[in-house]
């Protein structure tokens, strides 16, 4: 298709979605004391029984003594699966309204834990959250509360915090069920010589999604022996991200390039996604532009707040922090892209996070989002520079002010000389 064709369908396309888009639900309070109602019903005592977990989760807080935590759909036992992050999320389209009521209905049954030592955990409270990690679907579970459930219900619409839900100390969990464990994890678990990020990329090749992958590197369930340790599920999410994004980079750094300039575009969630891809070596750069209102530029009179990382054909060494694991997961959607059509590209991701972003829901949607940019129709270009100029038509930003965030669109300066400010 060509470039003016594809622009022309995506301006209508973006309009519809604005439409579609336009009624923000703030239900969140209705949710919680929905929840409480939930809660009373399931238990007995101060001990909960016949629990599903899809799940768990890991905090980062006072590392290395950090929460870990068992997460059960209150009241949704029968529909467990469908309460946890995965790129089935993006299929079945929810809503940022939707996601906000699937993770504040799942109470967190946590307790204290060091991340070491963690090897042979098989027991108690860290081996059955461990068993949740690893099974390959939701587990019964009977969770035992301490003094009963410590619940917050201080939600409000002023929360700009990814969200969770309630939390109640545990005394104890068990099974109350044989989990199914995939072979391929069974295998990581039983070498204790396989490095962490040789068994992540062994899981990956073998058919495990990220998300599954994150779940058991969380658990302490990957890495040498003794170097097991928890990992707090924000860093196990872009560890997972970055591990695979490597592999895959390596699949294609002796690939041929792309042969045109094409441009592919994504819209999700209030988030815009332009991905374009130009024929040489590898090259990758994230530009964000957080739109006022939105939830990350809450000011509605601020100015567009702009952030930016680049990598070249060597890859990065440190951690990205203006971006954080937002790049990791735009890499990742684009290069399973690039490694499933055997070719490597310079690649320029641009991302608009518009007002329609009223709530947090995760880097997940960033991953599914550029995925999924490459299943429908795309544009081409002559030239990279003409297909900057085309997009930059549609940012929320002057040419200018993009020329001085991003190191590729800054080296087209020499030769694009009326892409001013």
């Amino acid at each position: 298709m060509k470039l003016d064709d594809f622009m022309e369908f995506e301006v209508n396309e973006r309009a519809e979605r604005r439409r579609l888009a336009s009624e923000k639900s703030y239900e969140l309070l209705d949710q919680m004391e929905s929840f409480q109602h939930r809660f009373e019903e399931a238990t007995s005592g101060d001990s909960m029984f016949g629990s599903v977990s899809p799940s768990i989760f890991v905090g980062r807080s006072n590392y290395p003594k950090v929460s870990t935590g068992i997460l059960s759909p209150v009241g949704h036992e029968a529909d467990a699966a469908r309460f946890e992050t995965n790129a089935g999320w993006y299929d079945e389209g929810v809503s940022i309204s939707d996601v906000f009521e699937r993770r504040t209905s799942l109470l967190n049954s946590n307790r204290a834990a060091d991340v070491t030592n963690v090897h042979d955990a098989w027991d108690g409270f860290l081996g059955t959250q461990r068993e949740v990690a690893i099974a390959d679907r939701p587990v019964d579970v009977e969770i035992g509360l301490d003094d009963g459930p410590d619940l917050d219900f201080d939600v409000t619409e002023d929360d700009v915090a990814t969200p969770t839900g309630p939390r109640a100390r545990a005394e104890s969990a068990k099974l109350t069920e044989n989990p199914h464990v995939p072979r391929p994890v069974e295998k990581t678990l039983e070498d204790d010589d396989w490095n962490a990020e040789g068994a992540m990329t062994y899981l990956y090749r073998r058919g495990l999604d990220v998300y599954d992958i994150n779940t058991v590197l969380s658990a302490g369930a990957l890495g040498r022996g003794e170097n097991r340790r928890l990992v707090p599920t924000r860093w196990s999410i872009t560890a997972v991200d970055d591990t695979v994004s490597k592999y895959l980079r390596g699949t294609v750094r002796d690939a041929p390039s792309v042969d045109s300039i094409q441009v592919w575009r994504n819209e999700y969630l209030g988030n815009a996604f332009w991905v374009v891809l130009a024929p040489g070596d590898w090259e990758y750069e994230l530009v964000e532009m957080k739109a006022p209102g939105s939830i990350w530029n809450p000011d509605p009179v601020a100015g567009v707040a702009m952030s930016s990382a680049h990598e070249n054909r060597d890859g990065r060494t440190g951690y990205v922090d203006e971006t954080a694991g937002a790049y990791y997961a735009a890499r990742l959607g684009v290069l399973e892209h690039l490694s499933a059509e055997g070719r490597q590209a310079k690649v320029l991701v641009l991302r608009h996070v518009s007002d329609d972003y009223w709530g947090p829901v995760g880097v997940w949607q960033i991953r599914e989002a550029v995925r999924n940019a490459f299943e429908g129709e795309h544009g081409e270009a002559e030239t990279f520079a003409t297909a900057v100029r085309s997009v930059a038509d549609h940012l929320p930003v002057s040419p200018g002010r993009l020329r001085s965030k991003s190191t590729m669109v800054a080296g087209l300066q020499s030769s694009l000389a009326d892409f001013g400010a």
